[in-house]
């Protein structure tokens, strides 16, 4: 009777791992990471140490995508906004930085609400606009070029200065400078070196709430 008992338990065992398996397989072939999203030691050490580092982010949570075709720039109400958990996700990824005393040398955000608002909201210091990190999503490629080759220039200008600029921007604009498409909130790390641009690691969105 015990040695009836000991093998369903070998193989409820065995069902139970083959099942872990099956279910991570399936969780890979998704392309979902298993793991707590966490920016590694050796990143957040970077980035207080800051030498020439800029943080390409993607701007918080704005449920949809793109932009209505006659939107206006400079007029929130005819744009894709963040939503009330967009904002505090914002909050949250300005959080993450003061917690892991990261210096914020310099705050550049894309002209679009959405983007201005993130950096504004994450509360680290005063927000420039500039057009160049503004969304390439329906600009004709030369201009998506364009914007490209000018917000290198300004991430190069960093190369030898102290402290992190950060940037708050659009997945397109990210997806052009460094071949990484953030979720909404996520980090690029990036830093110029050597006449290229290097990412040198991820800082992970805040979950939602």
């Amino acid at each position: 009777m015990l040695l009836r008992g000991a093998r369903q338990a070998h193989t409820w065992r065995a069902r139970g791992i083959s099942g872990l398996i099956g279910l991570l397989v399936a969780v890979q072939a998704l392309g979902i990471s298993a793991a707590p999203a966490t920016a590694s030691d050796r990143v957040w050490k970077d980035l207080r140490e800051g030498a020439g580092i800029v943080i390409l982010y993607r701007h918080a949570l704005a449920p949809g995508g793109g932009d209505p075709s006659d939107f206006d720039v400079k007029d929130c109400s005819t744009q894709r906004n963040l939503s009330d958990a967009g904002r505090r996700q914002a909050r949250d990824m300005g959080a993450a930085l003061r917690q892991n005393k990261v210096n914020v040398r310099r705050v550049l955000s894309s002209p679009w609400c959405r983007s201005r608002e993130t950096a504004e909201l994450m509360k680290l210091g005063p927000v420039r606009t500039m057009m160049r990190f503004g969304s390439t999503f329906t600009a004709p490629s030369a201009v998506a070029q364009r914007r490209e080759s000018l917000a290198l220039k300004t991430i190069a200008r960093q190369s030898n200065r102290s402290g992190v600029v950060v940037v708050s921007s659009h997945q397109a604009n990210i997806v052009d400078l460094t071949g990484i498409a953030p979720t909404s909130g996520e980090g690029i790390v990036v830093r110029y070196t050597g006449g290229e641009l290097t990412v040198i690691g991820r800082v992970p969105a805040p979950a939602i709430r």
